[in-house]
């Protein structure tokens, strides 16, 4: 069994990465961010106010959260529908992030997260993986990029998607959130002590998966 923990801000190639690694290794990938973003998608389908801690708290009982794994990817099902790209808006990532603040949310998901791991080798992203979910993982990467960089990639994943965006939007939405996800009180989204620092500003997704492999190389004897 092993356990990698990647964390790191949005559009930091976090999941690009961890998917990459995943396939090499055979291991399981769990995008827990999409578990936050499945949470706020109920919240706006409730007309709840993503951060009315009371009131999402209130809507937790109506989730049921499954991750399901089909052809090796993850999918997740809110209360048995698998609303897919759904949950990968601008404003779905907003949501997550306040949703994210909230104790009782985060304590909602932390035994799903907690109970794939104890059942499979793993490699999870997220932003407090490293710190709160799996603190004692085998390898601990925080990745990072300029916010200019994760902004322009960011809004690149988008157009591809068909979404009619301005680069302009996803930046200040992109700092919103880092501001938001950094200065929270429950689990913050900084490096844990222990982990390593790759900053993959100017890598293409080839460069920044061979740059963590060679760090997963280094800490383990996991043959990647």
């Amino acid at each position: 069994m092993i356990q990698i923990a990647i964390d790191g801000p949005g559009g930091a190639g976090k999941s690009t990465v961890a998917k990459t690694i995943a396939a090499k290794l055979g291991i399981v990938y769990v995008d827990t961010g999409a578990l936050y973003r499945t949470v706020g998608l109920y919240v706006d389908k409730k007309g709840v106010d993503p951060h009315d801690a009371e009131a999402v708290a209130a809507l937790l009982p109506e989730i049921n959260i499954e991750v399901r794994y089909e052809n090796g990817a993850q999918h997740v099902y809110l209360n048995g529908v698998d609303h897919g790209d759904a949950i990968r808006t601008p404003k779905m990532s907003m949501y997550a992030s306040a949703v994210s603040a909230i104790p009782a949310v985060r304590a909602f998901l932390l035994e799903t997260q907690k109970d794939i791991a104890r059942k499979n080798s793993v490699i999870m992203d997220g932003r407090d993986i490293g710190t709160v979910i799996l603190p004692n993982a085998d390898v601990k990467i925080f990745l990072t990029a300029s916010a200019g960089c994760r902004a322009q990639r960011r809004y690149d994943e988008l157009i591809a998607k068909g979404q009619n965006v301005k680069y302009e939007d996803v930046l200040a939405e992109m700092n919103q959130r880092d501001h938001a996800d950094s200065t929270r009180e429950i689990a913050p989204a900084t490096a844990a002590p222990d982990a390593i620092v790759f900053d993959n500003s100017g890598m293409t997704p080839e460069e920044s998966a061979a740059g963590v492999i060679k760090i997963i190389k280094e800490k383990t004897t996991a043959e990647v």
